[in-house]
């Protein structure tokens, strides 16, 4: 059984507290963690858990209501076809919750290669449908893994086919698909795209406000560091942001990126979206969470 509101509130440590902007407990435990005191330059940056990733240990409808009960308004998460969707519709309006993004299409069959793309355009039609569903704005896309016998500017080309065709469905929908590059060095050998020049350039290619990236920063952090000057050069393309800290994918605060400077970046960029936090706790989560804020407010 889920804990009520107010007593799981009681129960959660300092990352309670920095939820509520307006208690003077959320100075003391931003403090502690080396944050401004300022909770009000918190709002900035808006974050979306990504409840694949948090709160594992319980089943996925009750991880929005207890995303919820620290302080957060937003989530995202990747496949849609195994979810109890009137669940997931009802936790969403009670708890306010809004789901910022999915996952259309993955890795396998990749989009790289054309014999797929029939059933590339059905499941980003369906995937739209149940965005407008769940009033969720964008869905992330993948390349996909090499394909034998191609080289990666061939894959490269079958993407771009593969979006200007999908472009139509999704200004249909008036859902931004948006393609994530992943990295090949730590999570995903044998992807076809990596970093941010591919990838800014196969939008730009595709060009439709309706095609842009979902700019993980964790991945381009290990495919190509530089993340503030490669955002500036490629921002025109992004369309979402994700992070997690590096090594080890957990939350900021835990690894080698500044990302109260990569924050302030995006925000002199002028991105006011909410952020996905595709990172993986690295302890319980009301205290990742404390770290999450302290470590990414500017």
């Amino acid at each position: 059984m889920s804990l009520s509101r107010r007593s799981f509130l009681r129960a959660t440590t300092a990352a309670a507290a920095v939820a509520t902007t307006s208690s003077a407990s959320a100075h003391v435990a931003l403090q502690q963690l080396g944050a401004p005191q300022d909770p009000r330059k918190e709002a900035k940056t808006k974050l979306a858990l990504n409840l694949e990733m948090w709160f594992g240990a319980h089943p996925f409808v009750e991880r929005i209501h207890r995303a919820a009960d620290l302080g957060f308004q937003h989530f995202e998460f990747w496949p849609w076809r195994n979810k109890d969707l009137p669940a997931l519709k009802a936790a969403m309006k009670e708890t306010g919750m809004q789901a910022t993004q999915f996952t259309a299409w993955g890795f396998v069959p990749g989009m790289n290669n054309p014999k797929n793309h029939e059933a590339v355009m059905k499941e980003i039609e369906a995937s739209c449908q149940t965005a407008n569903e769940l009033g969720v704005p964008m869905v992330t896309v993948v390349g996909g893994n090499d394909q034998p016998g191609m080289t990666a500017e061939q894959m490269h080309g079958h993407i771009i086919e593969a979006l200007k065709q999908a472009a139509p469905i999704a200004e249909k929908y008036e859902v931004m698909l948006i393609l994530e590059p992943m990295n090949v060095r730590v999570d995903h050998k044998g992807h076809c795209l990596y970093g941010s020049p591919d990838s800014v350039r196969i939008c730009r290619e595709v060009d439709s406000p309706w095609v842009k990236l979902n700019w993980d920063l964790y991945h381009m952090q290990i495919s190509e560091g530089d993340l503030c000057g490669r955002l500036r050069e490629g921002f025109d393309q992004v369309g979402y942001i994700q992070l997690a800290d590096h090594p080890g994918r957990r939350e900021p605060g835990t690894g080698e990126i500044a990302y109260g400077r990569v924050m302030q970046e995006l925000w002199d960029l002028g991105y006011r979206k909410p952020v996905g936090v595709e990172s993986y706790p690295s302890e319980e989560e009301s205290k990742s969470a404390a770290r999450l804020r302290a470590n990414i407010v500017f």
